[in-house]
């Protein structure tokens, strides 16, 4: 279970100060994935690396039971220097996981190859984004934090990645960010919409995603004129 309570965060930008959380009081639904949805810079990201605590809020607290992921894809916790075997078990040390079973289910998945055993900084952007989403799935956590993992790779991977998901939501929460409203549908049960420091909730996720297509075309949904 994942709760906000009185949550707020502001960036400054340019001199500018654009807010994310608006003395947020939230509980994200339990045993189901939700979408979190909004403009670009709404803050969504933001907002996932608070519930993971990679960033802090300004005020307010949030309140996580169970094991809660890190931005599933976030590639910025992967030292350059170390392989790609090395960092997935130093991961995998970290959360107290299997190192083998870890190892080569990352392996596997991502067939990188000889490259599986080379530094990081060589790969490329997808190899390190294959990387990243299949040292996320290797360990088990009760929600999963997911930001736009799937765009990456070829449609191969991209239709075993979606597969994996549903998976592991079988037994799992889920908040996940997407641009991709096709995916949104086959993934997600609800949705919430982030649009100037606020959380609007729908328990249906068709609802949610109707909300942000009149926000992307610079409207107010009728029900909140």
């Amino acid at each position: 279970m994942i709760s906000l309570n009185h949550v707020c965060k502001s960036h400054v930008s340019r001199g500018v100060r654009k807010c994310v959380a608006r003395d947020l009081c939230f509980e994200f639904p339990k045993g189901q994935a939700m979408a979190l949805l909004g403009r670009n810079g709404a803050g969504k990201s933001s907002l996932l690396q608070m519930i993971a605590g990679t960033m802090k809020p300004d005020a307010g607290r949030i309140r996580r039971r169970g094991k809660v992921s890190w931005p599933v894809g976030f590639q910025g916790s992967f030292h350059p220097d170390l392989t790609g075997l090395e960092n997935t078990r130093f991961v995998a040390r970290v959360y107290g996981a299997d190192t083998d079973e870890v190892t080569r289910f990352v392996a596997e998945f991502t067939n990188l190859g000889a490259h599986f055993h080379l530094p990081v900084r060589s790969y490329s952007a997808g190899m390190r984004a294959r990387l990243a989403f299949a040292t996320s799935m290797a360990i088990p956590f009760d929600t999963y934090l997911i930001d736009e993992v799937t765009s990456v790779g070829d449609g191969a991977f991209r239709q075993k990645s979606e597969a994996l998901l549903h998976a592991r939501l079988e037994h799992a929460s889920a908040v996940v960010v997407s641009h991709s409203m096709e995916l949104l549908e086959r993934l997600c049960t609800s949705g919430a919409v982030l649009e100037n420091g606020r959380l609007f909730f729908y328990a249906r996720v068709a609802r949610a995603i109707e909300h942000h297509g009149y926000l992307m075309r610079g409207q107010l949904p009728p029900w909140l004129r």
